[in-house]
């Protein structure tokens, strides 16, 4: 009896010392790991992971913003540096897009500072979430934001129509509200290695194809395509532009010359400082009819 009592005690007391331990740890995480104002929203999948470690490195390695490898590759020599005041548009409405990198965003500054829209990436892959997607995408909304999501396409690691379901099961989802705006598709370098992600023109459009039809399958609404016209003319032969709205990528004061078949741009994106600025090619009220209108 005396025995069992002894050991009683000292599995007591192990199992003590181990609480206490674990709550020292807890105690001292790091600043570098806390998480990310989630605005309440389960994490799970990819994000867990992001939840569990550092959170910003876990950003930096896997994480590629809208037009990032667009400006690797192309430069942005001619960036306009005075924001929409230097840039050649008629009616317009300012806006933004935003990913892991910008963690939580201050949203009353950015109102405050004209912006309307905004883009916030949500996937990546069909592995790749971003942890501060629900910090940007409800909080833009309650601030007044008309707001949508984006995919990072990786064509050559799955289909298309599996990465439409990826980005939809994530965030990209649309409704007919009047405050969110089409999921975006978008296309640009291949930011592992081949320019092209080893596919041809016509193997790139039907990908493409394969993504923006299963999107309009779930959500009766065609995604908006991002890309630069010199990626879309290595890597492209499809017209889709009597389907899919266009966000075009060009750090200048004039847009140019539009990828292929496009006659009109949707979105411009025209500068990355000090945050990727975006312009609507339209009236507010038009930006609002593409966050009502069924297509």
């Amino acid at each position: 009896m005396r025995s069992m009592t002894r050991r009683r005690r000292r599995t007591l007391h192990l199992a003590a010392v181990g609480l206490a331990t674990a709550a020292l740890t807890f105690a001292f995480v790091s600043p570098a790991q806390a998480r990310p104002d989630t605005g309440g929203a389960d994490v799970t999948g990819a994000d867990q992971t992001a939840v569990s470690g550092d959170i910003d490195q876990y950003v930096k390695m896997y994480d590629h913003p809208m037009g990032s490898q667009i400006r690797l590759h192309e430069g942005t020599a001619e960036e306009p540096k005075g924001g929409l005041d230097d840039v050649i548009i008629e009616a317009s409405v300012a806006g933004i897009d935003v990913s892991g990198w910008q963690g939580n965003v201050d949203w009353p500054a950015q109102w405050n500072a004209g912006k309307r829209f905004v883009w916030v990436k949500a996937t990546e892959n069909t592995n790749y979430t971003n942890p501060y997607f629900a910090q940007q995408y409800n909080g833009s909304y309650n601030q007044g934001f008309i707001r949508g999501s984006y995919h990072f396409a990786t064509p050559n690691t799955s289909s298309g129509a599996a990465q439409a379901d990826w980005f939809s099961n994530h965030g990209g989802g649309w409704s007919a509200d009047g405050r969110t705006l089409p999921g975006a598709l978008d296309m640009e370098y291949n930011p592992y290695g081949a320019t092209c992600y080893g596919l041809s023109k016509a193997s790139m459009t039907q990908w493409i194809l394969d993504f923006s039809n299963r999107y309009k399958a779930r959500w009766n609404k065609f995604p908006a395509i991002y890309t630069s016209t010199s990626w879309w003319s290595q890597c492209v032969s499809g017209d889709f532009s009597s389907t899919n709205p266009l966000w075009v990528a060009r750090y200048a004061s004039a847009v140019g010359t539009l990828p292929c078949c496009w006659g009109f741009y949707t979105v411009w994106q025209f500068s990355s400082s000090p945050i990727d600025q975006n312009t609507f090619n339209g009236a507010y009220t038009q930006l609002q009819a593409i966050a009502t209108n069924h297509d």
